[in-house]
């Protein structure tokens, strides 16, 4: 998703959540990522770039050996093999079920688009997904964004899973230069309290975790978040802002050791349609390591799915995302906030950043469902909430909903992988278009 003011990159392609939307941005998006489709594949595996353009890429977790996209006898067709057929070149061969092999298989999506907010922006987004021997599915996800307001965005997400899953390696580094605004603490904040923000953000997160039992696996790592030439110009209505009353600071560092615990059971990490997903991660942030200040962190995230009905391919996804400060006080930047979790997925409906308080919960629900038996085109329904306290030792405000619908486009037979347009509401007349590679969670 784009995450700038008013776009939101979400790790997979891009999400571009605003208030007003110009609709010729999707018809652009569709002719590109037409184009981009018919790229050849790639035979040896290379490094690859990330995701979200809202790229939630998501694409870089944890999960099952059984990637097969589907049990059905009907041929599963995607983007290329629509390509194929109208050039009239040779159709790529249809077998089933459609698996990911250690081979990487490679998605690409190129596109350019405008809103109020960032005007004119291009992105490149798209994932790599392999397997290798006995080990559960590894993906990488990357993006590059630019956009006419000079805002500047590069992550590259990883999940590698070794031989017969003896270790998982994650990593989420990420290079931001965008000015985006903030609108105060808790969920009763209102739109109307913008302070608008310029920052520069690095970020480097790497675990490794080892395998416990069965699905279960545990480990650490290290974090570190850095900014510089913070700066905000206030709120727009004139009216003290929480970042003032917070603690304003032009430059700001939290580097700590990371706690995780890892339950992984899906069948892919980019378009899940079974199993469970969950992961428990403590962070401990210490000056001794370069940090503002001494601070604590936890953060639960759930996911469930399920085939429903239960001889179909639809399937109906569950997911809770908890982010707590449990101890200290972190800079303003780092408390949770909707679209600042790892895949940037959080808050469908509304601009990233649009919540922020010390504590945060949030939950979604999505139904995902087949339109052509092939598997080329899909829709999707959703619906979220989300609540945040405004201080520490505060009780959590209104639960602020949100939810939309979108359709699907099978990009890559072979891992799953669609393009994902949808369009989310939320309170207060929050609106806007989202668009990824790959599911949202």
């Amino acid at each position: 998703m784009l995450k700038a003011t008013g776009t939101k990159i979400k790790s997979r392609v891009a999400i571009l959540p605003t208030r007003t939307i110009n609709i010729n941005y999707c018809l652009t998006v569709l002719v590109i990522t037409i184009a981009s489709t018919f790229l050849p594949t790639l035979s040896k595996a290379q490094q690859g770039a990330e995701t979200t353009l809202k790229t939630t890429a998501d694409s870089t977790r944890a999960e099952t050996k059984d990637s097969s996209i589907s049990k059905n006898t009907v041929p599963q067709k995607d983007l290329s093999d629509v390509l194929r057929s109208i050039l009239k070149k040779p159709a790529s061969p249809d077998t089933l079920p459609v698996t990911v092999t250690s081979k990487p298989v490679f998605s690409v999506v190129g596109a350019v688009g405008y809103t109020l907010q960032t005007r004119l922006a291009a992105t490149i987004s798209g994932n790599v997904a392999f397997q290798l021997t006995d080990a559960k599915v590894s993906t990488i996800t990357g993006s590059t964004v630019y956009t006419q307001n000079k805002q500047f965005y590069v992550p590259v997400l990883s999940s590698i899973w070794t031989k017969h899953d003896k270790f998982n390696f994650v990593g989420d580094f990420r290079f931001y230069k965008y000015p985006q605004s903030t609108f105060g603490l808790g969920s009763h904040s209102s739109i109307e309290d913008e302070d608008p923000m310029d920052y520069t953000y690095f970020r480097f997160y790497e675990y490794a975790l080892t395998k416990i039992k069965g699905n279960f696996f545990g480990g650490v790592g290290y974090i570190l978040d850095h900014r510089w030439n913070i700066s905000h110009k206030g709120n727009k209505n004139g009216t003290v802002s929480d970042y003032a009353e917070y603690g304003t600071s032009t430059r700001t560092t939290s580097s700590g050791i990371t706690l995780n615990a890892l339950y992984a059971s899906r069948d892919n990490p980019i378009n899940a349609a079974k199993g469970i997903y969950g992961s428990l991660q403590i962070r401990n942030n210490f000056t001794a390591l370069g940090s503002n200040s001494n601070w604590k962190s936890l953060i639960l995230d759930m996911r469930k799915y399920f085939t429903f009905p239960r001889k179909s391919q639809n399937v109906l996804a569950f997911w809770s995302y908890d982010w707590l400060i449990i101890k200290g006080k972190p800079p303003y930047l780092e408390l949770p906030s909707n679209g600042w979790d790892t895949y940037s997925c959080t808050g469908r409906g509304y601009i990233q950043g649009r919540f922020r308080g010390t504590q945060m919960v949030y939950f979604e629900t999505e139904y995902r469902f087949r339109i052509s038996a092939n598997g080329l085109f899909g829709g999707v329904v959703f619906v979220n909430g989300q609540s945040f306290s405004r201080e520490q030792g505060s009780r959590l405000e209104t639960i602020q909903p949100g939810y939309g619908a979108g359709i699907r486009l099978k990009v890559k037979k072979e891992s799953k992988t669609n393009l994902c347009f949808d369009y989310g509401f939320g309170m207060q007349g929050s609106k806007g278009l989202f668009i990824s590679i790959g599911e949202y969670f």
